[in-house]
């Protein structure tokens, strides 16, 4: 099963439900060489879902010591693609390697 690393509203139980039909199962995770930002949300599907107008967004600082705290969830292929509909346009889907050594999932800035 693919993770993905959750350090926004994906962690929200109503996102959870509208996006993939589900409450997601995972553990607290660290990545490291990111930073966080924030960003305006427009789209109104996301905005309906999330009910925030600001989203945080990964930046790439390629610094250790910067560490972003999240949760890494066990999807599936289809909710991968589902988390792709779900992020706006300033997102892209990239793999990584987290703290605890497992592969998952992240969306960064593009």
């Amino acid at each position: 099963m693919p993770y993905l690393f959750s350090y926004g509203t994906l962690q929200k139980e109503q996102v959870q439900m509208e996006t993939f039909g589900r409450l997601l199962n995972g553990q607290r995770d660290i990545l490291t060489g990111y930073r966080l930002k924030m960003l305006e949300v427009t789209d109104p599907e996301v905005l309906r879902k999330s009910n925030q107008k600001y989203h945080p967004i990964l930046e790439f600082s390629g610094n250790t010591e910067d560490e972003i705290e999240g949760i890494l969830f066990e999807v599936t292929d289809e909710e991968i693609l589902q988390a792709d509909e779900y992020e706006v346009d300033n997102y892209k889907r990239i793999e990584t390697v987290f703290k605890s050594g497992k592969k998952g999932f992240i969306y960064v800035a593009k």
